[in-house]
């Protein structure tokens, strides 16, 4: 179990002297190799950013890794400061202004129809200082918008946590998926030593179709692994059962070819 909260790698002289990338690669490597589950928990007004969301990753290791947050952290590569810079420069700002600003609408066509150069001057001084009045505002509101891409909402759209879990109930959540895991992995591992052509994703599918509760429910899962037991061993069996059979169909197919 991984608390994330961390704002990344600054790349700093700091951070180069204290080998940062040496210890994050290791960190990398021991996850790939990991057989057992992971889970990432963002906690309340949390943050993964940068180099530190690199390192935990669930794409590491798909399999074993899983990641979670709670509806108040905050995740992503940038901070909404930094997006903002590098997305809402200021020359986009100005163009944003002019173009929902009605007041600026209004000197910007005054501009294009005065005569007089002293008029012009007069109406750009006005423009000029109407932008340094808005700049505060649109940065604000961008700032804002750029925030909520870091919320748990949209990182679950995006796909890169598999749920929002308030810290109120963290506990609960994650002593019945840690229980839900260990007895799905293991299941998992029996049905692919019974059957060698079935690949971890395919034996998730057949569990699923035995489950006779909503998959997506913790404690369902782990109630239904433990009373229906007998039933999972049996299905293993006829699991294995049939792939004897189908190797020793395929073995006299080829024997008949041989003669």
């Amino acid at each position: 179990m991984l608390f994330a909260n961390w704002r990344g790698f600054s790349g700093g002289s700091r951070d180069m002297a204290g080998e940062i990338l040496k210890f994050g690669a290791q960190i990398v490597d021991a996850l790939r190799e990991y057989k057992h589950p992971v889970f990432i928990y963002l906690p309340p007004h949390g943050e993964l950013r940068g180099g530190s969301w690199v390192v935990v990753d669930p794409t590491i290791n798909p399999e074993k890794m899983s990641m979670y947050a709670d509806p108040d952290s905050r995740g992503g590569i940038l901070e909404p400061a930094g997006i903002t810079e590098v997305k809402f420069r200021i020359n986009d700002q100005i163009a944003v202004m002019h173009r929902l600003d009605a007041e600026l609408r209004e000197l910007d066509y005054d501009l294009s129809v005065s005569q007089s150069d002293n008029d012009s001057i007069m109406l750009q001084d006005k423009i000029t200082e109407r932008e340094e009045t808005l700049k505060p505002v649109y940065l604000q509101a961008a700032t804002e918008f750029a925030d909520l891409h870091d919320k748990t909402g949209r990182m679950i759209a995006k796909g890169v946590i598999e749920a929002a879990v308030p810290w109120a109930r963290s506990r609960e959540f994650f002593y019945y998926l840690a229980k839900r895991r260990l007895a799905q992995d293991d299941l998992v591992k029996q049905m692919v030593e019974a059957d060698a052509s079935l690949t971890n994703d395919l034996a998730i599918e057949k569990l699923k179709l035995l489950c006779t509760c909503d998959w997506g429910d913790n404690k369902a899962v782990v109630d239904f692994f433990t009373d229906g037991a007998d039933s999972i061993a049996g299905s293993i069996s006829n699991l294995k059962a049939a792939a004897i059979k189908a190797q020793i169909e395929a073995l006299s197919a080829e024997l008949e070819q041989l003669q």
